[in-house]
C-alpha cells in the first residue's frame, strides 16, 4: 500500500491563490465524433449532452469542444461563418445552453474553440468585403491587394494545405483584379488584424460565449493573427516545410501579444475568470511568451505533442519547456494527442508495442507538472486509423497529401458493429436505422469498445481513470503543487526521469532491458512492475521519495 493510500501522506486543502486551470486535466471532445443524437452518422450536442456523464466518470475538469458554430465545413468547422451560433448540422442553440447547465451540474468547466486567424468564405463580412469591390473600407477586414490580370500572386507565401496562399476576389471579372490572403484553403480567408474594426468584432465574440458562461477558450493558431507589414516575400519559398514555422512573414509578430492582452483583461473582468488557452506552434522559448502573466495562462508544449518514443528527444523537449517556464512563469500545458496529430499508439510504433509505449506515455504526462490535455479516444488506446481513400474528407489531404482523418474515427462505445459501435444514440438504441458514421469505423473498432474496457479492471480506460483519481489526491495532498517544475534526465538503460519536486518524479522505461529505479515507492505503473521491482521496458512509474 502507497503512503498516499494508507494516509502516511496528509489531505491538505489547496492555497486558495491556485486557480483551477493550474492543475486542470482536460478532455478534447471533437463533436462530429464523439456521439450521435439524431442518427444522422454525425456527432452532435444532443449526443454530447447525453454522453456527459462518462465524460465526468473519468475524473477530468472539463471539456474543449472543437468548433459546432455554423460553417460549411470545408476543413470541419475551422471555416466559420458564424462565430456566436450552432450549425444546425450539430443543433441548436438551446442544446448548447443545456450541454453547459448539465456539464456545470457535473462539475465540468466548458471551454470552446475560437478560430480568429480566418473565417469562412461564406461569413458575411466576407460577402459583404467581396461584394463592395476593389479599395473598399470592408474589403480591408481581409487581406485583400491589387493585382496585375496575370497569374501572379502578390507574393509567394505558400498555403499551409498546399498550394499558394492567395486566391483571386473574382477571376471572372476585368475589373477586379485583387487577390484574398488564406494561410489555409481558399474557403477560409485571414482576416486582417491590423484594421482595429476586427478586434472590436472578435471582443463582441469573447463576450457572447463569456455571458453564456463558457469557461474559456482555445485559441487556434493563435500566434498567426498578424502578418509582417507590407506582406513581403518569404525566404522559404519552396513551399511549406512546418506549417506556419516555415514562414516567419506570417506568424509570432509583436503586435499579436497586444491582442491577447486586451483579451485576458476582458477575460478577467468575469467571475470566476474565463481561461484563455493558444494553440501556438512554435519553439517553446518563443510560445511561452504568450502565456506571460497579462497573456494568454497557457499554451499547448507542442515540442512534447510530436516526440517518438526517444528518452533523449523527451528530456531535451521537457528541459527546454522548463527554462521556459523559469523565464515567463506559466507551466507548461501537456498534451500528447489531438484531432490533427497521429495517435500515440501508431506514432510510438503501433501493434501491442505502441499500445504499451501509449499508456506509458499518458501515465507519464499525468504525473507531469502542470495542465495536461487527453483527446477523446486517447483513454482507450485507440490507434489511428487508414481511412480508406475514397473516404477521406481532410481538405489537407485533398491539396496536401497529409490526412487528418485517421484520428477522427467515431469511437466505439459497444462492442456491436451491427449499432456502429454506439456511436449514434436513440431510445431505444434500436428503435431506428442509423446512418453510417461519416467516417468509416475499421473492423476490430469494437475491441476497444468504452463497454468492454469499463468491465476490465486491466483496460486502458481503468489505468487513466486510476491515475486520474491519484493525481487529484496527490494535488490534494500537496505532493503536487501550482510551482513544480521539472527537471529531465537519462539515466543507463535509457530510463527517463522527470523529478518534479525533491519528493515526486516520473520514470519511463524506454529501453530494451528492464531498469532499477531510484529509490522510493512507486505509487503508480502503466503495468506491472517485475518480480524484483524493476521497471519493464515500455513501461512507465510515478514514485514518491517520501
Amino acid at each position: 500500500m502507497s503512503p498516499v493510500e494508507s494516509g502516511t501522506v496528509e489531505e491538505t486543502t489547496l492555497t486558495p491563490d491556485v486557480q483551477w486551470w493550474q492543475s486542470a486535466v482536460i478532455y478534447q471532445v471533437y463533436p462530429r465524433s464523439f456521439a450521435d443524437g439524431d442518427g444522422d452518422g454525425v456527432g452532435d450536442l444532443a449526443g454530447l449532452t447525453a454522453r456527459l456523464p462518462y465524460i465526468a466518470s473519468l475524473g477530468v475538469d472539463g471539456i474543449w469542444m472543437t468548433p459546432f458554430q455554423p460553417s460549411p465545413q470545408l476543413d470541419q468547422g475551422y471555416d466559420v461563418s458564424d462565430y456566436c451560433g450552432v450549425d444546425p448540422l450539430f443543433g441548436t442553440m438551446e442544446q448548447f445552453d443545456a450541454l453547459l447547465e448539465l456539464a456545470h451540474s457535473l462539475g465540468l468547466r466548458i471551454l470552446l474553440d475560437v478560430v480568429p486567424n480566418h473565417c469562412s468564405s461564406e461569413h458575411p463580412l466576407f460577402q459583404q468585403a467581396l461584394a463592395a469591390g476593389p479599395g473598399s473600407q470592408k474589403r480591408d477586414m481581409f487581406h485583400f491587394v491589387e493585382g496585375s490580370d496575370d497569374d501572379v500572386p502578390p507574393n509567394n507565401w505558400q498555403s499551409v494545405f498546399g498550394g499558394r496562399a492567395w486566391s483571386r476576389a473574382n477571376p471572372e471579372s476585368l475589373t477586379d483584379t485583387d487577390w484574398y490572403l488564406h494561410l489555409f484553403s481558399a474557403g477560409q480567408p485571414d482576416w486582417n488584424w491590423r484594421n482595429p474594426a476586427v478586434g472590436d468584432y472578435f471582443d463582441g465574440v469573447l463576450r457572447f460565449w463569456f455571458d453564456k458562461g463558457v469557461d474559456g477558450l482555445r485559441i487556434d493558431v493563435a500566434h498567426a493573427l498578424f502578418k509582417a507589414e507590407g506582406l513581403p516575400d518569404s525566404p522559404s519559398a519552396g513551399g511549406v516545410v512546418d506549417g506556419l514555422r516555415s514562414n516567419p512573414q506570417v506568424s509570432d509578430q509583436e503586435e499579436v501579444h497586444e491582442v491577447y492582452r486586451r483579451w485576458r483583461t476582458l477575460a478577467e473582468k468575469y467571475e470566476p475568470h474565463r481561461l484563455l488557452v493558444g494553440e501556438v506552434n512554435l519553439e517553446p522559448a518563443r510560445a511561452a511568451r504568450y502565456t506571460r502573466a497579462d497573456e494568454m495562462q497557457q499554451a499547448f508544449a507542442f515540442a512534447f505533442v510530436k516526440l517518438g518514443w526517444d528518452p533523449a528527444a523527451w528530456a531535451a523537449a521537457g528541459n527546454e519547456l522548463e527554462a521556459a517556464r523559469r523565464l515567463h512563469g506559466a507551466t507548461p500545458t501537456w498534451a500528447l494527442e489531438n484531432h490533427d496529430i497521429v495517435r500515440s499508439v501508431t506514432r510510438f510504433g503501433g501493434g501491442e508495442l505502441g499500445a504499451m509505449r501509449a499508456r506509458a506515455a499518458l501515465v507519464a504526462l499525468l504525473g507531469l507538472p502542470g495542465p495536461a490535455y487527453l483527446y477523446q479516444g486517447q483513454e482507450l488506446g485507440l490507434p489511428e486509423v487508414d481511412v480508406p481513400l475514397e473516404c477521406r474528407v481532410d481538405p489537407m489531404w485533398a491539396r496536401g497529401g497529409v490526412c487528418r482523418d485517421g484520428a477522427r474515427v467515431p469511437l466505439p462505445w459497444i462492442a456491436d458493429a451491427a449499432l456502429n459501435h454506439g456511436f449514434s444514440l436513440a431510445e431505444p438504441a434500436i428503435a431506428f436505422q442509423a446512418s453510417e458514421p461519416w467516417l468509416p469505423q475499421p473492423a476490430d473498432w469494437g475491441t476497444h469498445a468504452i463497454e468492454l474496457q469499463q468491465e476490465d479492471p486491466e483496460s486502458s480506460l481503468a489505468l487513466v481513470t486510476k491515475a486520474l483519481e491519484m493525481r487529484r489526491l496527490l494535488w490534494k495532498s500537496e505532493v503536487f503543487g501550482p510551482n513544480d517544475g521539472g527537471s529531465w534526465r537519462v539515466e543507463a538503460g535509457n530510463l527517463l526521469i522527470c523529478e518534479r519536486s525533491a519528493d515526486f518524479f516520473v520514470a519511463v522505461a524506454m529501453g530494451t532491458e528492464p531498469v532499477k529505479l531510484p529509490a522510493g515507492t512507486v505509487l503508480l505503473s502503466a503495468a506491472p512492475l517485475a518480480e524484483d521491482g524493476w521497471l519493464q521496458p515500455d513501461n512507465a512509474a510515478w514514485v514518491l521519495r517520501r
